[in-house]
């Protein structure tokens, strides 16, 4: 876009506007965003930062969260889902999870009414949203420091949640519709 209008700019200066710009277009568009399911596909994986193995947590639902840490066990599991029911404000109907025991302490010690499912292939949801999180990553040729992996993945999360409109799930005419909402939002977020 930048080169249509005349205008040069180098990588660096883009990295610095996101690193700039994205937080505040994030917390504005979740802050516009019309609600939150109440499903969340829970699931972690493990993120290679400058040698030391992280665990980037992830929440999958209409808003999506992602959260990085060192370690992977029920502490962290609880740190994870606080993160979850402050920025969300209340605890979901149900959760899926794969079978890693640090779900079950977490959600019996912090939400002990949400229905806990971790059904074989009931979690593929959260497992397939990695998939850009990792493309993401080989293209900036892996993160250089897990504040720059949590500041980018953070602002990356809810700006593709926003266009990720799962097409194949609806009408033409509904998709539409959520394409139109999905810009209308964007368009309100970075023009704020």
């Amino acid at each position: 876009m930048l080169a249509e209008r005349g205008t040069e700019a180098t990588y660096e200066s883009v990295r610095l506007w996101c690193n700039k710009f994205g937080p505040l277009f994030s917390k504005r568009l979740k802050r516009r965003h019309p609600g939150f399911g109440d499903t969340f596909f829970i699931d972690e994986v493990f993120v290679k930062i400058a040698g030391q193995r992280h665990y980037l947590w992830r929440a999958v639902d209409q808003d999506g969260d992602v959260y990085l840490q060192t370690r992977r066990n029920a502490e962290a599991a609880k740190r994870f889902f606080r993160r979850l029911l402050r920025s969300h404000g209340t605890s979901p109907r149900k959760i899926v999870t794969d079978k890693l025991g640090s779900y079950g302490v977490a959600r019996r010690a912090l939400m002990p009414e949400t229905i806990h499912s971790n059904d074989r292939y009931a979690n593929n949801r959260a497992e397939l949203s990695h998939q850009p999180t990792r493309a993401r990553e080989r293209g900036m040729r892996r993160f250089s420091s897990p504040e720059q992996a949590q500041r980018f993945l953070s602002a990356h999360a809810v700006v593709y949640n926003l266009f990720n409109l799962q097409r194949h799930l609806a009408s033409a005419a509904f998709y539409r519709f959520r394409r139109a909402r999905a810009f209308k939002h964007w368009n309100e977020a970075v023009a704020a």
